[in-house]
C-alpha cells in the first residue's frame, strides 16, 4: 500500500472551497456527474455517478474532511486540509492506504479530474 501527499492551490475562499466539496449540488455541478453526498460522519456517499464510493468520517467546517473511500477490498483514508492565504485556499490532500496497482491511475485522477475540475471552476 502507498500514500500520496500534494498541495493544490485554488482561488476561492476555504469557505467556497469546503462548499464545492462537501455541497451534493456543487459536487454535480464541478464533477458534472451525480452525487450522493451528506456533510454527516457516516453517509455512505457516491461521487462521479458512482465511480467513487466512500464514507464520511470527520468534518471540520471549512478547515478539514476526512472520509474513507473504498477500492474493492481495500479502505484508503482521503484527508482535505484547506489552508487560508490572501488571494486562495491551498488544499493539502493525504490519501493514504493506495492499492500498490492503482496508485499511477489514482495520482493522475488527483491531478486531472478532481483537481482539475476544481481549478476550472475556481481558476478561471
Amino acid at each position: 500500500m502507498k500514500s500520496l501527499k500534494k498541495y493544490y492551490k485554488l482561488y476561492a475562499s476555504p469557505a467556497d472551497v469546503y462548499n464545492a466539496l462537501t455541497n451534493p449540488v456543487m459536487l454535480e455541478i464541478w464533477t458534472g456527474e451525480k452525487a450522493v453526498f451528506k456533510a454527516e460522519p457516516g453517509f455512505e456517499f457516491s461521487l462521479w455517478d458512482g465511480e467513487i464510493v466512500g464514507r464520511n468520517v470527520k468534518f471540520e467546517m471549512d478547515k478539514m474532511i476526512q472520509q474513507i473511500w473504498y477500492f474493492d477490498n481495500v479502505e484508503s483514508l482521503v484527508t482535505f486540509k484547506l489552508h487560508p492565504d490572501k488571494k486562495f485556499t491551498s488544499v493539502e490532500l493525504r490519501h493514504d492506504n493506495i492499492p500498490d496497482e492503482a496508485f499511477d491511475n489514482i495520482a493522475d485522477g488527483w491531478d486531472s479530474d478532481f483537481f482539475g475540475s476544481l481549478e476550472e471552476l475556481f481558476n478561471d
